[in-house]
């Protein structure tokens, strides 16, 4: 008999999901995971709302015994810390935005969840409650978007690779959120009309200078904000407190608008502007990956997105090297922020992306 792994988040997406895999019943058996991903009692970290809280693993239990299938704890807590924890305070020391939720799905979720959950417990698969879907193509696996457009998470799974696409099932994929909610409350889950977490699991109260602070013991120092001439226009109160787009908490009035253009953590300084100043029509992106490997050609047109809500931007790409690709864009995009994924699709398909290295 097969078996599948349901990674259980103590959320509705991933409640939903485990129990259709348990209806289907057929040959599959299905056992519930969830990751520990914290200590229990992080001071700070609002547990009731977070996927990974104590509270989420009771309520995963509770679905898991509900829908009838074995449950079981992960211990990640290692993993999670220096994989995901540790480079995002590290992006932000140097002058980066980190996307943790990209890192976690990458070393964490089709990582270490695969590696060590499919050995732990026998399987075949893993299934997330991610909306997304999985197409095999004689032989090779294409990652679609989702049938809910507003609920489409390959934004976060351009980092997957050909071999965890194949040991991997998006329940959800087909189904929009209303249909997933009321999927939930006509099964009875306890977490049908539980609300979606929108912060960041490990940042306490919401604010990550305070993770700083504790994880690198870095508390800001105070350092220029400079216009585009390099001209003094005010005073930071730490490089790494700031980000490119950011337009508040800057305490500078130049009589209109301006944002954060660049940080440069060499010289503790940051580099404002007007917000024509911040988009940018060329950018390159570097640690690319795709999907199905790389393309055939080394210039290509796609359509990127340098946000998870953002919108779909046509382009053409240029790889460089082994490791970049450089775009540009038919229309200037907001901010493409250092560190932030540039996800590149074909219609419906994710075809793979980079993480932004610097506007041109």
């Amino acid at each position: 008999m097969a078996r599948v792994v349901a990674a259980m988040s103590g959320g509705v997406d991933s409640s939903v999901a485990a129990a259709l895999l348990a209806r289907e019943g057929g040959e599959d058996e299905v056992v519930g995971v969830w990751m520990r991903l914290h200590p229990d009692g992080g001071e700070g970290y609002e547990q009731n709302r977070s996927c990974c809280s104590p509270d989420a693993a009771d309520d995963a239990r509770r679905v898991a015994q509900l829908v009838g299938i074995p449950f079981f704890i992960l211990n990640l807590e290692r993993e999670f810390g220096a994989r995901v924890i540790d480079a995002f305070t590290d992006a932000y020391l140097d002058g980066a935005t980190p996307n943790p939720c990209q890192a976690c799905n990458q070393y964490i979720k089709f990582d270490e969840l695969l590696r060590r959950g499919l050995a732990a417990y026998d399987a075949d698969r893993v299934a997330t409650g991610h909306y997304a879907r999985v197409a095999e193509d004689g032989g090779s696996y294409r990652l679609l978007r989702a049938a809910d457009a507003d609920k489409d998470q390959t934004y976060f799974l351009w980092v997957l690779d050909q071999a965890q696409l194949a040991a991997t099932r998006f329940p959800l994929g087909e189904l929009t959120k209303p249909q997933v909610r009321a999927m939930a409350a006509e099964l009875g889950l306890p977490t049908a009309a539980k609300p979606e977490s929108q912060e960041i699991c490990f940042v306490p109260a919401g604010d990550y200078r305070t993770l700083l602070e504790e994880r690198r013991g870095y508390a800001g120092e105070p350092g220029p904000i400079v216009d585009a001439d390099g001209a003094r226009v005010g005073t930071h109160t730490g490089y790494a407190h700031y980000t490119v787009g950011q337009r508040h908490g800057l305490g500078v009035t130049l009589g209109e608008a301006v944002y954060v253009r660049e940080v440069q953590p060499a010289s503790n300084t940051v580099v404002v502007g007007r917000r024509d100043d911040v988009a940018a029509r060329r950018f390159t992106a570097e640690g690319r990956r795709f999907v199905a490997g790389d393309p055939a050609s080394e210039r290509f047109e796609a359509s990127v997105r340098i946000r998870h809500r953002g919108s779909d931007v046509p382009c053409e790409v240029t790889l460089v090297g082994d490791d970049r690709f450089a775009v540009e864009t038919a229309e200037p995009v907001w901010a493409p922020a250092p560190g932030q994924a540039a996800v590149l699709y074909d219609g419906e398909v994710c075809l793979g992306g980079g993480r932004i290295a610097r506007a041109a």
